[in-house]
């Protein structure tokens, strides 16, 4: 008999469904169905492709109503926040699709004066099958991410969906299945970390992972084992830097919407906020005035709902307390705020930089507010966090300056992760928060390979590949290339 598990209402704790956990046996051979639709998939060209994901990206508009209802169920996010989500990944989709052919298109390189009878190029080909394991707190706009700039470029995709959203996962697939008349470009497969791990092995010739760190690294350490190239978006500690010049009412605003949206669990969600002591008391009085009308609670009235995934409460309530015990002050809210699956907003003040509150990601509707002297500090404090996938910046002056200091991935000046918005730009983080990137040209370089060509177009005076190349020669060669130095090459 099949295994199964259960999909679970958050807001309940009811049943919604129950789902196949894949073996290891189905997801081979659900890698062999890719491999063979590899095939026909990558053969159709970027012009087929393209009117596929455009068809694809209208249908889950179409649908987004269906699909919103579908990520409140298993998230327990507001439906707004849910068609928001939907909404930002339709736009991603037709970007890959409308954008591949340009960015893949084979490029023409200088063979250089020694080389002068050579013609070179580089050509961009698709990997193959690719392997995508998503995460439950944006279960559409996150794995969309990638899977559709890896279809874009010519690759099909076995997507692994969060076991706390496999509905989620599962529509994503029959929307495309639809749209293309072929269910096996890109499949869905469900199950637990078991599942996950076997689609690591399965042979797939790329992993695009987003979760925990800690999670990742398990994913890479499956996929060191044959060489599997692995994407990994994980976990942030973003960091929020507002001087003495910032809008301080559009700071506070947006900085409490990122902080406390989707009950935190946004991994480019703001976790800590360093500010010039100079208008930090006016800064914080306007963040604890917004906190003070968000709510948590059900979906269908609060601004937030309850943390999706049960075991992150023990962990938002371990950083409050070691916060609080290492003498920073509840600016709004405390322990008391956590209030079984639902925690409502804590503001915290003055907290020590070793704090599990600063240090590590709470991933739970929190905030930490410290006061700095000057903006070398906050640069400072902001780059001394393992993690560096995002950060936002507020000055009306100085903002640019900030951001090119900043050890992460994406900086928004002035705005709250508004880099996730814009397709064209990469997605990703270094240190801790990962490698790799989705969205952008460099999301669809990605998930092809380099394929270097060059073809002699004539035969060249100097037998350079022979043997019987003469001192001579090889004199020449030396005074050319020392004349040369890299120039005109």
């Amino acid at each position: 008999m099949a295994k199964t598990f259960q999909s679970l209402n958050p807001v309940t704790g009811d049943v919604i469904a129950t789902y196949p956990i894949t073996s290891t046996r189905e997801v081979a051979e659900a890698v062999t169905i890719a491999y063979d639709a590899f095939e026909r998939w990558s053969a159709t060209g970027y012009r087929n492709r393209r009117k596929i994901l455009h068809a694809y990206s209208k249908a889950i508009l179409k649908e987004i109503d269906r699909l919103s209802d579908l990520v409140t169920l298993e998230t327990g996010k507001p439906h707004s926040d849910a068609k928001l989500e939907i909404a930002l990944a339709a736009h991603h989709i037709a970007w890959a699709a409308q954008n591949a052919e340009n960015v893949l298109r084979t490029s023409h390189r200088t063979p250089g004066l020694l080389m002068a009878n050579m013609s070179a190029s580089v050509e961009r080909s698709p990997l193959g099958p690719v392997g995508v394991i998503g995460p439950w707190n944006y279960p559409v706009f996150t794995p969309i991410g990638s899977i559709a700039y890896a279809l874009a470029a010519g690759n099909t995709v076995v997507f692994k969906p969060s076991e706390y959203t496999p509905g989620v996962g599962i529509a994503l697939g029959q929307l495309f299945a639809e749209v293309a008349g072929d269910e096996d470009v890109f499949q869905v497969i469900t199950g637990l970390g078991e599942t996950g791990a076997a689609l690591c092995e399965s042979g797939v010739k790329k992993v695009a992972f987003t979760g925990s760190t800690a999670t990742a690294k398990k994913v890479a350490a499956l996929c060191a084992s044959t060489l599997t190239p692995v994407i990994a978006e994980c976990g942030g500690k973003d960091p929020v830097i507002v001087a003495s010049d910032a809008d301080l009412a559009a700071a506070a605003e947006a900085t409490v919407w990122s902080a406390l949206s989707n009950a935190g669990q946004t991994c480019i969600g703001a976790e800590r906020v360093y500010v010039d002591e100079k208008v930090a008391d006016v800064f914080i009085e306007k963040v604890v005035e917004i906190a003070s009308k968000i709510q948590a609670g059900n979906p269908e009235s609060a601004q937030y709902g309850p943390a999706t995934m049960p075991s992150q409460i023990k962990v938002i309530q371990s950083h409050v307390k070691d916060a609080l015990k290492k003498g920073g002050v509840a600016a709004f809210g405390g322990l008391a705020s956590i209030q079984g699956d639902f925690v409502q907003p804590v503001i915290l003040l003055d907290v020590p930089e070793d704090s599990l509150a600063v240090t590590d990601e709470t991933f739970g509707p929190t905030l930490v507010i410290n006061r700095v002297a000057d903006m070398e500090t906050a640069i400072a404090l902001s780059n001394a966090s393992r993690y560096g996938l995002g950060a936002s910046v507020w000055s009306r002056r100085k903002g640019k300056g900030i951001a090119s200091q900043l050890q992460c991935g994406m900086v928004a000046i002035n705005s709250t992760i508004s880099f996730a918005s814009v397709a064209s730009v990469p997605f990703g983080g270094v240190k801790d928060s990962g490698y790799g990137r989705i969205h952008g040209p460099e999301g669809l370089l990605e998930f092809t390979f380099p394929r270097t060509i060059v073809r002699a177009r004539f035969k060249l005076p100097l037998a350079i590949t022979s043997f019987s190349r003469t001192e001579k020669t090889d004199r020449l060669i030396v005074k050319i290339l020392t004349m040369l130095r890299g120039r005109l090459s």
